[in-house]
C-alpha cells in the first residue's frame, strides 16, 4: 500500500532552501542595523505561565497550551504553560528577573518565533517570526526615545532594498483619548476600540457603532470621525485638530508629542520613506499610552500593517520600580511569505556553494576533496561533484543548482588547475590557495524577480 502524501498544516509556513537563504539574509541585515544603533540581542524562552500570557486581555483562544502527553497528576496541578504569542510579555518578565544586571535605558532587539492560534489566512500565520526592538527605562524614559525607535526601524526597513516604498503612520494615544474626553465620551476606551475598526468598516458603520455601543450622540460621533480623517506629513495636523474646537490638557500634550515625532523624522523622508500623522491609528492593545506606530507598504495596503508598536508607561513593575518603554515589532513572516508566494523575491541560487569541484574519476575523489578543502579554508563555500560523469554533465549539474563556478583540478599530466564561470563561459588558470570569486558570488543573493505583489491569494494560509 502506497504511503499517503503528507498534507501541509495551515498556518505553519515552511520555506524552500532559496527562500530560507533570503530570510536568513534579512535577519542578518536587521541584526546589523539594530546593533549599529546600540541595541543588544536577546532571546527568551518559548513558554510562559498561562496566567502571564493572558494579562494583555482576552487572548485565551489564541494561546497554545503546553503539557506532556503523559503528564503525572502532580504536573497537571502545576501552573499551565503556553507558547508565547508575541515577544512583549516574555520581555517584560525578562526585565523584571534581570533588572539588577541590566543598564537602563536598556536597548534590546529580539528576532524569534512566536505562536498564535488564530484563523490562518494570507499575512497571518500560526507560527511566525517577529523582529522586535525596545528601549526600556527604570521609572522614567524621556520622550526622545519615541523618535529614536521610529528612526531605527525606518533605517532597518530602508536597508532592505528589495522592499517597495513604505509609509510609517504615527499617532498618539494621549491625543485621541484627550479628544474623546474633551467631547464628553463616557467610555473612552470603547470609542478608541470602535474607531480602530475604520480599516475594516465604512465610516457610516463605525458611526452607527459609536452611537449604539459607545453611547455617543450623533454630533459626538461625527467629531470622532472628523478627527480620524485627519492626516498630514507635517505639523499642519495640529491646527486641523484645534479647528474641531475640543479642549483638553491631555489632547494638547498628545498634539505636542506627535508633532515632535514628525519633526524628528523629517530628514528620513524620501523616495522610499513617508512619515505621516494619521489620527485614525489607535492600536487595539490597551497598554499603549502615548506614541503609536503602524507601517504599510505603498501599493500593497491589503497586507495590513507589517510593523507596529508604541509607547507604554509600564512594561512591568515590581513594587519598587516601574519600567516604561517604547518599542516596535516587524512581522518578518508576514512580510516575507507573501513576497515568496508571488515570486517577487528569491535568491539567485538554492545552495550555498559558489564552486563545484569537478570529479575526473572515482580515484580522484580524494584529490578533488583536498582542493575543495583548500577553497573552504579561505571561506569559499565549495562542494565536490557527486559522481565522475562527463564534464559537460557536471557543468549542467552546477547550472541546475545555480553554482556559478566549476573547478577542474590538476590532472595526472600536471596540467594546471582551472576554474570556469559557467555563466559567461570564461575559463582561467587558478591557484586554489589564491583564487577568490567576486564578493557578489560568495553567498546566495536576494534578487527581485517581480515588482507586482498583486492582491491577496484566494484561500492562501496566512
Amino acid at each position: 500500500m502506497a504511503a499517503q502524501k503528507p498534507t501541509p498544516l495551515s498556518g505553519f509556513p515552511e520555506l524552500l532552501p532559496s527562500q530560507r537563504f533570503a530570510e536568513a539574509q534579512v535577519v542578518a541585515q536587521l541584526a546589523r542595523t539594530f546593533e549599529l544603533h546600540g541595541f543588544s540581542p536577546l532571546e527568551t524562552r518559548a513558554v510562559e505561565p498561562l496566567d502571564q500570557l493572558l494579562r494583555k486581555g482576552d487572548t485565551s483562544k489564541e494561546v497554545y497550551v503546553l503539557r506532556r502527553l503523559q503528564a503525572a497528576d502532580e504536573e497537571k496541578a502545576d501552573a499551565v504553560l503556553g507558547l508565547h504569542f508575541d515577544l512583549t510579555i516574555p520581555f517584560a518578565r525578562y526585565v523584571l528577573e534581570n533588572a539588577g544586571r541590566l543598564e537602563f535605558p536598556f536597548r534590546r532587539y529580539q528576532i524569534q518565533k512566536v505562536w498564535r492560534g488564530e484563523r490562518p489566512q494570507e499575512g497571518r500565520y500560526r507560527e511566525f517570526t517577529q523582529a522586535d526592538i525596545d528601549i526600556v527605562g527604570r521609572d522614567a524614559l524621556p520622550f526622545h526615545h519615541d523618535v529614536e525607535i521610529a528612526r531605527v526601524m525606518a533605517d532597518a526597513l530602508t536597508r532592505l532594498d528589495f522592499l517597495p516604498p513604505f509609509t510609517l503612520q504615527v499617532n498618539n494615544r494621549k491625543l485621541i483619548q484627550g479628544f474623546y474626553r474633551g467631547l464628553g465620551a463616557e467610555d473612552v476606551d470603547e470609542v478608541m476600540r470602535l474607531v480602530d475598526k475604520l480599516d475594516k468598516l465604512s465610516p457610516d458603520e463605525v458611526r452607527s457603532l459609536l452611537i449604539e455601543e459607545a453611547r455617543l450622540t450623533g454630533e459626538q460621533a461625527d467629531a470622532c470621525l472628523a478627527l480620524a480623517g485627519i492626516s498630514s506629513t507635517d505639523a499642519s495636523f495640529v491646527e486641523q485638530v484645534r479647528a474641531l474646537d475640543v479642549k483638553n490638557d491631555l489632547l494638547e500634550e498628545g498634539l505636542e508629542e506627535l508633532a515632535a515625532v514628525l519633526t524628528g523624522c523629517a530628514d528620513l523622508v524620501g523616495d522610499r520613506v513617508t512619515v505621516v500623522a494619521d489620527l485614525k491609528i489607535a492600536r487595539g492593545l490597551d497598554y499603549y499610552t502615548g506614541t503609536v506606530f503602524e507601517t504599510r507598504l505603498d501599493g500593497y495596503e491589503w497586507l495590513g500593517s507589517i510593523c507596529s508598536g508604541g509607547r507604554y508607561d509600564s512594561l512591568a513593575a515590581d513594587g519598587r520600580s516601574s519600567y516604561p518603554g517604547v518599542g516596535i515589532s516587524l512581522g518578518l513572516t508576514r512580510l516575507l511569505v507573501p513576497l515568496f508566494q508571488r515570486g517577487v523575491i528569491d535568491t539567485d541560487r538554492s545552495v550555498p556553494s559558489a564552486v563545484l569541484v569537478a570529479l575526473p574519476d572515482e580515484e580522484a575523489r580524494a584529490a578533488s576533496g583536498a582542493v575543495a578543502q583548500r577553497l573552504r579554508a579561505r571561506g569559499i563555500p565549495t562542494e565536490v561533484a557527486a559522481s565522475p560523469q562527463k564534464y559537460g554533465k557536471q557543468i549542467r549539474y552546477a547550472e541546475r543548482r545555480g553554482i556559478p563556478f566549476v573547478w577542474f583540478p590538476q590532472g595526472a599530466a600536471d596540467e594546471e588547475h582551472q576554474v570556469k564561470d559557467i555563466r559567461s563561459g570564461e575559463q582561467q588558470v587558478a591557484d586554489p590557495d589564491r583564487w577568490t570569486p567576486p564578493d557578489e558570488d560568495l553567498r546566495p543573493r536576494i534578487v527581485v524577480a517581480s515588482e507586482d505583489l498583486g492582491h491577496p491569494i484566494e484561500g492562501a494560509p496566512r
